[in-house]
């Protein structure tokens, strides 16, 4: 009979703990994430840092390149308001239909367009897309009354924020703002901009562009508005679904002469 030696095991009762000098076992993927998680609340600051990075991140990639490229020569179908006040519109059951009609720069008369310009953005054919002393002044003044006294949206801002954007005020979202700002005062001449401006600006319920405006309001083509009816639209741009520019409120009454003394001075 053959005696076996109880020394040596069977190699289900072996050891199995690391020889001298073998690598410790790789950490599974709930220790990686404990440890992880452990790193981010010993290091909140850098952590913070690193999540801010991360949305800085993904908002640089999805800013419109080649969209801001394109308006060179193409005209934009559909705003990003448009598709903001269309998702607004069906949520409250009321199916909204957008009026447009685009009309070249060139077809519109010169006091339409220096009303507008009057109105929204004094210097614009002189800065680089922002109006700095306008946001000086504006910190200053909205800091002093404790509220959003004074805005600072240059006509380039206002377009990168209707044609990309939405109304939101997030601070992400005006910096994304700033940045696709600049990139169209690079890519785009000024009347250019000018030209989408015109063609894609709310003026009221389902009223996006100048000729849309002047047809709804005056029932006249763009190519034909007097003075008096420029003013009126160039008055309401800031609150265009609150005011009609064929309304004889205290609004448009004040904001009128405003503009028109503005439009007068400046000629």
């Amino acid at each position: 009979m053959t005696n076996i030696d109880s020394n040596i095991a069977s190699p289900s009762t072996q050891s199995s703990s690391p020889t001298p000098g073998s690598s410790p076992p790789a950490p599974t993927g709930e220790g990686r994430h404990r440890r992880l998680f452990r790193w981010f609340l010993a290091h909140k600051v850098k952590s913070a840092l690193l999540v801010l990075l991360g949305f800085v991140v993904i908002e640089a990639l999805t800013i419109p390149y080649f969209s801001i490229a394109r308006l060179k020569t193409e005209n934009p179908r559909e705003t990003a308001l448009m598709r903001q006040r269309i998702s607004e519109a069906e949520r409250e059951g009321k199916p909204l239909k957008i009026f447009q009609h685009w009309v070249p720069l060139s077809h519109l008369p010169r006091q339409l367009i220096d009303a507008i310009i009057v109105a929204e953005d004094g210097t614009f054919y002189t800065h680089g897309g922002v109006d700095w002393f306008e946001v000086k002044e504006s910190i200053e003044k909205n800091v002093k009354e404790r509220r959003a006294a004074r805005g600072a949206s240059t006509i380039t801002q206002q377009l990168a924020k209707n044609l990309f954007l939405s109304t939101s005020k997030d601070p992400i979202r005006k910096a994304k703002e700033l940045v696709i700002t600049l990139l169209l005062e690079r890519f785009l001449t000024k009347d250019r901009i000018l030209e989408i401006y015109l063609n894609s600006i709310e003026w009221g319920r389902g009223i996006f562009g100048i000729e849309a405006a002047s047809q709804a309001y005056f029932g006249k083509p763009a190519s034909s508005l007097s003075l008096e009816e420029s003013l009126r639209l160039a008055a309401v741009i800031p609150s265009p679904l609150r005011h009609r520019p064929n309304s004889d409120t205290k609004y448009i009454t004040r904001r009128k002469s405003i503009k028109q003394g503005c439009h007068e001075f400046c000629r």
